[in-house]
């Protein structure tokens, strides 16, 4: 835990005591724990200073877009989480590439007063000018408890609930106490980050956490776990809506010249081709007003799946298996994935109109999503038992109405929820255009558009190579989400407030950790094994 102060110093150099003090006025009453005062006693210990090597703009801003994306809301919700900056962000970004990004809540870490305050223009956090400007626009934090609530069960509650009878099946009924343990566990690193937010008015985002507790390698290692989080999770949706749509057309082939395409590679394709409309959008904020029907969505399957069950009289079929050893592994990374919202957390707490609410959001969020994992996981292995599918849906009998729906629903679904793959193209094409490519082609909406529909398709191609919808999810669980979700935030939470945290929560965090680490190489070398083998097979 000892940083240079280089790496270590969350502070941004002024001209002069009053001016740290006017800005420290400005704050709001409430709006930090008790762990809010703790950047006063690092001061003691750390000098301002600036970063000497430069970091290259436009990743930082795809870094701290995508930390600043959680799904957003639509208008008649009142100002989500997403809903500030807009202005800011667009103007800002529009230099480096024409197209309009969507609105993010964290203004960009541009400093515009580098020779004044005698700062590096590529400091890593952002200044207080820059914020006053984000409230000169109009820009609040108003959202309500109930729309956080919101927005924090459409960020949990995904398409892991497809494959949570599955994990029954691989880790038997005692595993579902995996399922409540993560629920419990990941509550409270929610809450860790909640106070490491606390810590320094400036940290909003989770690379920003990163940053204050381990530097710029903190920020980078933060940040690269996201992104491929994130990239994971695209490749899942190709994988889906492969799956389910081969299953309501398994008939359905196409032969050009000498290739021929069965249902699942077809639909992958097709697939592919009807997200690049999305991919090649100028403006993205459209697609924010169909977003909240992810939640919609959830709900709706759920109650298919229990309408087949008890109304359609399928039935339980299936007593089950008590514990799988062999096998529970991969449930644990199936488990973990639905609790992957951690990335998302910072930005729905710093949009609270009262942040004090965070913690009975979050249980709320927690018990509502934990809830109808346990549900679906119970009612859906008892139904099918050890014929159950990666995804529930593949199971249900193709002649009723209920399932029919929730087919539909489940492929709707990813074009319901706002689109990952957008926003990883989005953020990784800023990278490229302004630092890889040339800069007389820098502006060029055709490189855009190249480097964004060769994202896409290498989601279909890696989405091809391992169609493994289970197994993929398993791995994404285990390698990425136990990551952001079990070993980072206490880590960064014992880094950043080490003087204040006590003893009790020095040793509950190590014991997190040490379960994260076990969890995350348990799974991902049981998921990589079953990947390799099934490919072998």
């Amino acid at each position: 835990m000892n940083h240079s102060s280089s790496d270590q110093s969350l502070y941004l150099e002024s001209d002069g005591e009053d001016e740290r003090k006017n800005l420290a006025e400005e704050e709001d009453d409430g709006a930090f724990s008790d762990y809010s005062d703790v950047h006063n006693q690092n001061q003691n210990h750390s000098k301002p200073n600036s970063y000497s090597t430069a970091w290259p703009k436009s990743y930082r801003q795809s870094i701290d877009l995508y930390g600043s994306l959680p799904s957003p809301s639509p208008g008649f919700l009142g100002n989500s989480s997403l809903s500030r900056f807009e202005s800011s962000f667009s103007s800002l970004t529009r230099r480096h590439t024409p197209e309009s990004l969507p609105a993010v809540r964290k203004p960009l870490l541009v400093d515009e007063e580098a020779a004044k305050r005698k700062r590096s223009s590529h400091s890593l956090l952002p200044s207080k000018a820059s914020s006053r400007v984000s409230h000169e626009m109009g820009i609040s934090n108003d959202s309500s408890f109930g729309q956080a609530v919101l927005n924090g069960v459409n960020v949990l509650c995904g398409v892991g609930i497809l494959s949570t009878p599955y994990a029954v099946k691989e880790g038997g009924w005692l595993g579902l106490l995996i399922l409540f343990a993560f629920g419990v566990l990941c509550f409270y690193t929610g809450l860790l980050l909640r106070y490491c937010l606390d810590s320094h008015p400036d940290l909003q985002t989770y690379p920003d956490i990163g940053h204050a507790a381990f530097g710029t390698t903190g920020r980078i290692l933060v940040s690269v776990i996201l992104y491929l989080e994130l990239y994971a999770m695209s490749v899942e949706y190709i994988i889906l809506e492969s799956d389910n749509l081969s299953s309501l057309f398994p008939n359905a082939a196409l032969s050009i010249g000498g290739f021929h395409l069965d249902a699942p590679h077809l639909f992958a394709l097709l697939t592919t081709i009807a997200v690049l409309p999305t991919v090649w959008l100028r403006d993205l904020s459209i697609l924010s007003y169909i977003s909240a029907g992810g939640v919609i969505a959830s709900v709706l399957v759920v109650l298919c799946l229990f309408w087949v069950g008890l109304i359609d009289e399928v039935g339980i079929h299936s007593k089950g298996t008590p514990l799988n050893l062999a096998t529970l592994p991969v449930s644990v990374g199936l488990y973990g994935y639905c609790y992957s919202g951690h990335g998302v957390f910072p930005n729905i707490y710093t949009s609270m109109a009262k942040p004090s609410q965070f913690p009975a959001v979050l249980v709320t969020c927690f018990g509502i999503c934990t809830l109808m994992y346990a549900g679906v996981a119970v009612m859906g292995y008892s139904m099918f038992g050890e014929s159950t599918e990666s995804q529930f849906t593949l199971n249900l009998p193709q002649d009723l109405v209920a399932s029919k729906i929730a087919l539909w629903t489940t492929v709707v679904s990813p074009f319901t929820k706002y689109p990952f793959l957008m926003i990883f193209s989005e953020t990784l094409s800023l990278f490229l255009l302004e630092e890889l490519l040339p800069s007389n082609h820098g502006k060029s909406r055709f490189y855009a558009i190249a480097i964004r529909s060769a994202l896409a398709f290498s989601t279909l191609l890696v989405g091809l190579a391992i169609p493994f919808f289970g197994l993929v999810m398993s791995l994404i669980g285990s390698f990425l989400t136990m990551l952001i979700t079990l070993i980072l935030p206490p880590a960064c939470f014992l880094s950043i407030l080490r003087t204040k945290v006590t003893p009790t929560q020095v040793a509950l965090c190590v014991v997190i950790i040490t379960v994260g680490a076990v969890c995350s190489a348990m799974g991902t070398y049981s998921a990589l094994s079953k990947i390799i083998e099934k490919l072998n097979t």
